[in-house]
């Protein structure tokens, strides 16, 4: 196990790539919950100052909610540091705000997730899931779930929920890749003009997302729809603030299903016992969905930064240092869940902090919720289980929790459809 500092480090995208390090994790959690990271130049990208490690699932809540020490807004939420001069760019964006800016901007976007318009498309998602799984059963072999039904299933549920055209739907995904795989070496790297490796959330980098999001906006204004974009472009947003809106739906709603909907699957395919229960009914989905997103968040880790010297776990922190809560680690506490490392379809208080926590918690986590809920339905009825036909691929990553390939086998017979 390498260590920084005599703990064990868990900054290294590499790490992920293997799957949660959950053996350093609990070194951390019970001998430095809050402990010092290095963050060497790893991948290209320059040495950073480093940062504080937040592991324990008490601690990760109160980093979340505690916005008046715990600042998005001074240095935004991802681990490196941006370039000073693109912060004030990239404060517009809501995630990176504090209150009471983040609390007016989630006012006025919170109209368009309604549960009346998040309900109606729950049958536009099964109808998309039952296809795309009936494409990947017909093809036959040993399907990747990835590729052939969890990324697209992610992807139109979303440009369907914002109103994208169908023609306009491959840019989307393209700007996704771009702004989450940019710590995969498999993934070509957004460079600038020199050659050098660049933030793919700078202005330069976006500026395509955000002349899209201003057509589209003025095509909703002309042709409204029952779409969130139509509501976004007849609100009281600015339009630097609807075109980071549009940006952090297309980035963050895309990619909590697209890294949940395989992670939940994989786990199903590494859990024979627990997969049986959830097909045989003994297991509720909804309970099921909670479970696997503990299991396998979305997002790993979180940043803020520190607005005042304080304490947290008994560890000193000045004003500035960065602290970094990691998602993965609060929800394998043993602290809050008994025998945490076993899949428990039925676990039951499940407190969770896969959609984050405080002002912060995800705007989108009931529309996540029902998008996974119909996806396991609806593998539940194509086939009478599933079981891994490979090993899967990882995204490295230290942010996001990417599979990037599922192969599988899926059991016949294939059960009856009602």
């Amino acid at each position: 196990m390498q260590e920084s500092g005599g703990v064990p480090d868990v900054f290294d995208p590499r790490i992920y790539a293997t799957g949660i390090p959950h053996d350093r994790f609990r070194v951390l959690r019970d001998r430095a919950p809050v402990a010092r990271q290095e963050e060497p130049e790893i991948l290209g990208w320059p040495a950073g100052p480093g940062f504080w490690a937040v592991t324990r699932h008490a601690d990760v809540v109160r980093v979340l909610k505690d916005s008046a020490t715990y600042s998005s807004c001074l240095g935004a939420t991802q681990i490196r540091d941006p370039d000073p001069a693109d912060l004030p760019f990239i404060r517009r964006m809501m995630l990176n705000q504090d209150p009471p800016d983040h609390g007016r901007l989630r006012r006025l976007v919170s109209r368009a997730f309604t549960p009346g318009r998040i309900e109606r498309f729950a049958v536009t998602a099964r109808e998309r899931a039952r296809s795309l799984l009936a494409g990947a059963i017909e093809a036959g072999g040993e399907p990747d779930l990835v590729r052939t039904v969890t990324d697209d299933y992610a992807l139109l549920n979303l440009t369907d929920l914002l109103g994208v055209p169908p023609s306009d739907r491959g840019l989307l995904h393209t700007w996704t890749e771009r702004v989450i795989a940019y710590q995969d070496p498999d993934e070509p790297p957004a460079l600038d003009a020199e050659g050098r490796p660049v933030n793919p959330r700078s202005p330069a980098m976006l500026a395509e997302m955000f002349g899209y999001a201003q057509e589209l906006a003025a095509h909703k204004r002309a042709h409204p729809a029952d779409d969130v974009m139509t509501v976004l472009a007849t609100s009281e947003l600015a339009d630097a603030e609807l075109e980071m809106f549009f940006f952090l739906l297309t980035v963050a709603g895309n990619d909590t299903v697209r890294s949940a909907a395989p992670g939940g699957l994989l786990a199903l395919a590494e859990h024979q016992e627990e997969q049986r229960r959830l097909w045989t009914g003994e297991a509720d989905t909804g309970t099921a969905v909670d479970e696997l997103l503990r299991v396998h968040p979305p997002v790993l880790s979180f940043r803020r930064t520190a607005a005042r010297d304080t304490e947290l776990a008994g560890q000193k922190i000045r004003r500035g240092d960065k602290v970094v809560v990691f998602h993965a680690s609060a929800n394998h506490d043993e602290r809050v869940f008994p025998d945490p490392y076993r899949l428990d379809l039925g676990r039951t208080p499940n407190p969770h902090v896969s959609f984050g926590d405080g002002p912060h918690v995800c705007l989108g986590a009931h529309f996540a919720r029902l998008q996974l809920r119909v996806l396991h339905e609806e593998v539940r009825g194509a086939c009478a289980g599933l079981e891994l036909a490979g090993p899967p691929r990882r995204l490295v990553s230290n942010f996001i929790n990417g599979v990037k390939s599922l192969p599988v086998r899926l059991r016949e017979p294939f059960a009856p459809r009602a």
